[in-house]
């Protein structure tokens, strides 16, 4: 794409434009695979823990080299042109950046599934969500400054600020002191499909993995079982259920 540009310091106005998009995603990858390596090396449990120290520094250098770059002030660790958004539009923007998180797990998925199968899709997806559902749930649980152990008030809280609530409907139900059930009222990839007259996608495998590791990272007492997920039969008002118990056997051992 540089055919002329012998290094970076080379480039023209626009090609340096996109080799700084490409800077910014290799930046996101490396940030990734650090976790990764680390998790392999000393577990879930540290991974989670540095993780958290390591993306809150780096965020706060690196967001204060930019705003000092391009002139915009840092208001308790928010870049200010965000929260001198109007109200919609910061609303739209939230939005669409849950979109595009649900358009690159698609892409991903399909670009596997086209190359090696559906069935290494599927594989690959299932573990995927066993790596990142905990990371989701700790940066949810730092965001609302849940305790080690928030029981089922936490993991309904959490499950509020998940991405899948920015681009899905979902509710919860049938509530007692020790469970709750989770509906996921409207789904953007099972509606897509039943307006092409498709069947629903098979989640199960994948939700079985989603749902009980989020819940678990919340909060290691609460037990997960799945009462109906895609390519299970369902009612119309929801594609899949999953009810979430708080285990008080666990609490007392």
């Amino acid at each position: 794409m540089f055919e002329q540009a012998k290094n970076a310091s080379e480039l023209n106005h626009q090609e340096t434009a996109r080799f700084v998009v490409d800077l910014y995603h290799r930046t996101m990858i490396h940030h990734v695979l650090w976790f990764t390596e680390v998790k392999h090396q000393m577990g879930q449990e540290k991974a989670l823990e540095l993780f958290s120290k390591a993306s809150k520094k780096t965020y706060e250098i690196q967001m204060k080299h930019l705003a000092g770059l391009l002139g915009f002030e840092m208001v308790d660790g928010v870049p200010s042109p965000l929260l001198d958004m109007k109200p919609d539009d910061l609303q739209n923007l939230k939005s669409r950046l849950a979109k595009n998180w649900l358009v690159s797990d698609g892409v991903w998925f399909q670009t596997v599934e086209f190359a090696e199968g559906m069935n290494e899709a599927k594989r690959c997806n299932d573990t995927c969500w066993a790596q990142f559902s905990p990371v989701e749930a700790q940066s949810i649980r730092e965001l609302l400054g849940l305790t080690a152990e928030p029981g089922l008030d936490g993991l309904k809280r959490a499950l509020g600020f998940r991405i899948y609530e920015s681009v899905n409907t979902q509710s919860i139900t049938e509530e007692t002191e020790n469970s709750f059930i989770f509906q996921m009222n409207k789904c953007r990839v099972q509606d897509a499909r039943k307006r092409k007259g498709l069947d629903d996608y098979p989640c199960k495998s994948a939700g079985l993995v989603e749902y009980s590791y989020f819940a678990t990272a919340i909060d290691s007492r609460i037990q997960t079982e799945c009462l109906g997920c895609p390519p299970d039969p369902h009612p119309e008002e929801w594609y899949c259920a999953w009810k979430f118990t708080l285990n008080s056997e666990k609490d007392k051992s």
